[in-house]
């Protein structure tokens, strides 16, 4: 066991300082590096007039070993595009530096304090994935707030079109008028088109950084009004409507569900508020739980089985609509 918390230890202080180097010196060496590879890039089309790579691209990590390693893998794209959608700024480098390192220092304090093995893991491995948690919880959020613009956003367009205007331009107001996330996607496709990408290519770009499937009907709607004709306002004030009808329909499954979603946090948080209650009236009663290897499998068996029930009281209370 003391050769397992070495390793883990050698592990942890390499994780950490190469974060830490990663920090202090990868950015700098970075904006370096473009900046002298976007000079050279000019001096070549100005000299020779070649081509300049235009094409946007995004850096797994500051550190170009770590970049080769993780874009070999096939998890890293989905990830660096939930980054992207979550719009963070930490690379996808740092974020698994820092779930390994606050993996691995959790393992050495629980192993130091406990000597269950459910604890033993279960804390690391929260840690760990505590990071890409927090990346999901902010894309979550950032796609919620662009579902929630989008009915205004379309009327807005069907008003242009209405008027008189094209559908670039409807959008280039949605792009001018609305805040974060739906104004700088609609002007990074509206960017996309004037760069000389086809619209419909542009647009599918769109609903692949926007996770919201209301997004990709109005997308599919308007790449058909293109090739079979119609009327494009009429269409894109249907989909406004019936989007903000569907708002409606999750608001009432949101309030017929909420008993139940009670329920799962009275059944769950019951257990923990009932032990830590014991343990301050009677702490000689409760220390055969964690004192004992009987109590100690009596309570990773009650946590495992609690761990079971919550994950089914949530897929229960989890409605889509």
């Amino acid at each position: 066991m003391m050769l397992v918390i070495a390793v883990l230890s050698v592990i942890a202080m390499f994780v950490f300082v190469m974060g830490v180097l990663d920090l202090a010196y990868g950015r700098r060496r970075a904006t370096a590096q473009r900046v002298g590879q976007r000079m050279e890039n000019l001096l070549r089309a100005k000299n020779e007039q070649d081509r300049v790579d235009l094409e946007r691209r995004r850096a797994l990590s500051d550190v170009d070993w770590l970049h080769r390693m993780l874009a070999a893998q096939s998890w890293t794209k989905k990830m660096d595009l939930a980054l992207e959608q979550a719009q963070v700024r930490a690379t996808l480098g740092v974020l698994l530096l820092a779930s390994v390192l606050g993996a691995a220092s959790c393992f050495l304090v629980m192993h130091l304090l406990v000597n269950n093995l459910f604890l033993l893991v279960a804390p690391p491995l929260a840690l760990g994935y505590a990071p890409f948690l927090w990346v999901q919880r902010k894309r979550n959020a950032r796609m919620g707030r662009f579902q929630r613009q989008l009915p205004d956003a379309l009327d807005l367009i069907a008003r242009a079109l209405k008027a008189g205007h094209a559908f670039n331009q409807g959008m280039r107001m949605v792009a001018d008028e609305f805040a974060d996330p739906i104004g700088p996607e609609f002007q990074k496709t509206l960017d996309e088109i004037n760069f000389g990408i086809p619209a419909d290519a542009a647009l599918y770009n769109l609903t692949r950084r926007v996770d919201c499937p209301d997004l990709k009907f109005f997308v599919v709607s308007v790449n058909i009004q293109r090739e079979t004709g119609g009327n494009l306002a009429e269409i894109v004030t249907n989909i406004a409507r019936l989007i903000r009808e569907r708002f409606k329909l999750a608001g009432r499954v949101r309030v017929l569900s909420a008993e139940g979603r009670l329920t799962a946090w009275i059944l769950f948080v019951l257990p923990f508020g009932i032990g830590f209650i014991i343990n301050l009236l009677n702490p000689d009663f409760m220390s055969a739980l964690y004192a004992t290897p009987e109590g100690n499998m009596l309570l990773t068996a009650s946590l495992f089985q609690m761990a079971i029930g919550g994950i089914a009281l949530k897929r229960l209370t989890t409605i889509r609509v």
